[in-house]
């Protein structure tokens, strides 16, 4: 409907009373090339997967190339965690990240100090993702979130699981195989796991009969 129309309180719009209201139902169209739903919806979205990275393993990567199909820029972030002591510097987790995800033009590898849903806020970042390995990881995480919601109500935290394949894949079990001599080609890129033999390698164990 175009045009103007008379909105009249007694419905006929002939026998206008003081208060009747003239509308434009052209300010009412709708635009010549509306906006599709699902882009208005996932339009600019930005997503912030903080972590200690230590070491960089298959699961993340795989977590992150999801993440970089479903929002228009992923920020990676290597993250300090008091409970952990790396074996590689922050220097040296920045470049392994940004050498595996250069195939991914929207991804930003940066590094992370202090509170996690603060940095996100001096970003704009409206949702932080966190993996979720096994149950066992659901307490804190969710202990976590819901405190980020309180401080930050505006930012919303997604749980992602990783593919079936790299459920069992962890940082400190992947360094554990390494100083024991085996072999984790698997389960990290080939630059991690040639850095992974030179803070922690060791020849494979020799096997004697008895």
């Amino acid at each position: 409907m175009h045009g103007r129309e008379k909105l009249c309180h007694n419905g006929v719009q002939d026998r206008c009373e003081p208060g009747c209201v003239e509308l434009d139902w052209g300010a009412f169209s709708q635009p010549d090339d509306p906006i599709p739903l699902e882009e208005s919806l996932m339009s600019l979205t930005t997503a912030l997967y903080p972590g200690t990275f230590d070491c960089l393993t298959y699961g993340h990567l795989n977590l992150i190339e999801r993440c970089a199909r479903l929002f228009d820029q992923m920020v990676v972030a290597v993250a300090a965690n008091p409970q952990k002591v790396p074996i590689f510097s922050v220097d040296e987790r920045l470049e392994m990240l940004r050498d595996a995800v250069q195939h991914l033009e929207n991804v930003e590898i940066v590094h992370l100090e202090g509170l996690t849903v603060q940095y996100a806020r001096t970003r704009k970042i409206q949702f932080i993702i966190r993996g979720l390995r096994a149950v066992s990881d659901f307490e804190s995480e969710l202990q976590l979130a819901l405190m980020n919601q309180r401080i930050a109500p505006d930012v919303e935290t997604i749980f992602m699981a990783p593919t079936i394949g790299y459920v069992f894949v962890s940082s400190s079990l992947t360094k554990d195989i390494v100083a024991h001599g085996g072999d984790v080609s698997s389960v990290v890129p080939p630059q991690v796991e040639k850095r992974l033999r030179e803070k922690l390698g060791r020849s494979a164990p020799s096997v004697r009969e008895i």
